[in-house]
């Protein structure tokens, strides 16, 4: 018997659709598969080298010999390499071994389609299929009610790297992460989780972004059964798993995806278009139909095999323009003369289209930090068709503000209030992510000003007034209760400051916002629609109060919300009210169990004195530092 037996899963329209960059389902087709063949049991491999005069498959059950297994071109000019080698099964570790038609480099590759990968340092692919027996039917079956864009999107952001360590100071698994974190997320009632790049990636500095393995969930914590597990878990408790996911470049180590058969395979061949000088990093093609029909595949990959709900499309802004990070001469405008990126827009757009119509109840979210029109409108209407995108305009102004000492807000109240010239332009969310607290930022408590108390009075009103803000929200992990240190990926977090009032008063308050948020539909029925919104009074820039209606479908759920941004806690304050019936209060950052002064409002006064345009007018107390929610 040969060492190498002819044999293919793809078919003629499989070869078609994949020269043609509409083959979504490549995962299914290239990398290794165990197979059995004339009753022989083994494994089938198929990798693209359309540049290859050879490949082999190289590992221990050959002594890595170059000469022992070497795959079949296909015939089709398709630049497929495949073939079936017998004995050899789950738990194998391999890599191609490619000699070039470039001058006859030789490249020693990861197969890009790897399901599981060696521990870095080691390099390795395994072959490797991972069974679960999913039990989040009825997940899935209400998750399309559960997702869709009317729903609260309360997202706490984790690297599981540090989000806890065991005693040993070592990575906890995705198995116990399936019961400490998922008990930890339900408890604090966020409605979704997004993981930091789980896609393995060989640099723990890169914290994931920077990936070599696109299919196969890092070994670091697990196997890939195991997160599917942990996916399982989370969604049989009711919570979302979105995935931060990166098709804006790849690393070059020598074992990934970069010169990978001796030439700009994956990447671009122009460095004015392939390589990042920001991140020393490279990026793709976006032209070529085999390398969209690779990321499109790897998208839906995770979408299918690994029931996930969402994906958070790293660095949008940087695929969109070709002059992104570059000084002048160092790019080329597109055939219109202008410095946008067609090919990666046309990418991005078939991308979403795909998504959106193989699954339902699945969102795309875009990182993306410029001005770019129609982020989030759908591709039919012209849009680039992502559900959301953050909302990086408020996430930086809001910051600035609360930065200020409090007596010079009076003087900037306007970065507050110009989020809403804006915010229904697109489906936004409002994020606070690990990028603002690294890089001697501080972490967010510590950019508030003012003594301690003052600090913790600042973040429960932050957070207080970004539950109201019209969007969807996303909170890094140890935000939530305060993470003093700026967050470090090596350590975990400094979970043992629960132990102090301040910080538990912190969490408390957040898990009540969540809470509240959930259960709230003037919060996020039209989270994205002006109609959800309107100003009480936006004008008194003197005592820096903000007062403003988020409404929903029906009235009787409006809210009023009421933020004090000085520590002069303001009395007897007259407010218009839009609303018939009698008011109460359902949440106040003040109340004593949050570490706050206890300024509560047990009785509302009403009176007919018409205020602030309405015909009728309340009077409460909003406390120091304080956001206090009427209903």
């Amino acid at each position: 018997m040969p060492n190498v037996i002819v044999h293919s899963l793809f078919t003629d329209f499989d070869i078609n659709l994949f020269k043609g960059g509409k083959h979504y389902r490549l995962y299914e087709k290239l990398g290794s598969h165990l197979v059995e063949v004339d009753g022989v049991k083994g494994t089938y491999f198929a990798v693209w080298a359309p540049s290859a005069k050879t490949v082999s498959v190289v590992g221990n059950f050959n002594s890595w010999d170059v000469q022992e297994h070497q795959l079949n071109v296909r015939w089709d000019s398709s630049g497929i390499w495949e073939g079936f080698i017998p004995n050899i099964g789950k738990g194998e570790i391999y890599k191609y071994k490619i000699q070039s038609n470039n001058n006859d480099i030789w490249t020693e590759k990861a197969d890009p389609f790897a399901k599981y990968c060696e521990h870095p340092p080691n390099t390795a692919s395994i072959i490797w299929t991972s069974e679960h027996d999913w039990k989040d039917d009825a997940w899935m079956g209400y998750r399309k009610d559960k997702n869709g864009l009317d729903k609260p999107y309360s997202v706490y952001e984790v690297h599981l790297g540090s989000w806890k360590k065991n005693a040993e100071n070592k990575f906890l698994t995705y198995k116990e992460f399936a019961i400490d974190l998922v008990d930890y997320v339900k408890e604090m009632g966020y409605t979704h989780v997004e993981f930091m790049p789980i896609m393995e990636y060989p640099y723990d500095p890169s914290w994931g972004y920077q990936l070599t393995g696109y299919f196969a969930p890092t070994s670091r914590f697990g196997s890939p059964e195991d997160f599917k597990m942990l996916v399982d878990t989370f969604h049989q408790n009711d919570i979302g798993v979105i995935l931060d996911w990166v098709p804006s470049h790849f690393p070059e180590d020598a074992h990934g995806l970069g010169f990978f058969d001796g030439s700009n395979l994956y990447e671009h061949p122009d460095r004015r278009k392939g390589y990042h000088t920001d991140w020393k990093s490279l990026i793709f093609n976006y032209g070529r139909n085999e390398v969209r029909a690779f990321l499109i595949s790897n998208a839906i990959f995770w979408l299918d095999q690994f029931h996930v709900d969402g994906l958070r499309v790293d660095a949008v802004a940087s695929m969109l323009y070709l002059d992104y990070s570059r000084e002048e001469g160092e790019w080329e405008p597109n055939i219109y003369g202008n410095n946008e990126n067609l090919e990666a827009i046309s990418f991005i757009r078939e991308l979403n289209e795909a998504v959106y119509t193989n699954f339902d109840g699945v969102q795309t979210i875009a990182e993306e930090s410029t001005a770019f029109s129609g982020v989030s409108k759908p591709v039919a209407h012209g849009g680039l068709g992502f559900g959301m995108k953050w909302m990086m305009g408020w996430m930086h102004d809001t910051l600035q503000f609360f930065q200020k000492e409090p007596i010079y807000r009076k003087h900037h109240q306007n970065d507050l209030t110009f989020s809403m010239t804006y915010a229904f332009t697109e489906n936004f969310m409002l994020p606070f992510s690990h990028d603002e607290v690294v890089y001697g930022k501080q972490s967010l408590v510590y950019r508030m000003p003012g003594d301690e108390w003052q600090r913790f009075a600042n973040l429960r009103l932050l957070f207080g007034y970004m539950f109201t803000h019209p969007g969807t929200n996303l909170m890094f992990m140890g935000g939530e209760f305060g993470q003093t240190a700026e967050w470090n990926f090596e350590t975990s977090l400094d979970w043992h400051l629960l132990q102090y009032d301040g910080h538990k008063g912190i969490q408390d308050f957040v898990k009540d916002l969540n809470h509240l948020y959930k259960g709230s539909p003037a919060l996020y029925e039209k989270q994205f629609s002006p109609e959800g919104f309107q100003w009480i009074d936006y004008s008194d820039h003197e005592n820096s109060v903000l007062c403003y209606v988020r409404k929903g479908h029906d009235i009787k759920n409006d809210l009023i919300i009421a933020c004090n941004f000085t520590p002069i806690p303001r009395e007897n304050y007259r407010i218009g009210n839009p609303k018939k019936g009698k008011l109460k209060e359902v949440l106040n950052s003040d109340n004593a169990k949050y570490g706050g002064g206890g300024n509560v409002n047990n009785k509302i006064k009403s009176s007919t004195k018409p205020f602030h345009g309405h015909e009728k007018s309340i009077e409460i107390t909003i406390p120091p530092l304080g956001i206090v929610i009427l209903k």
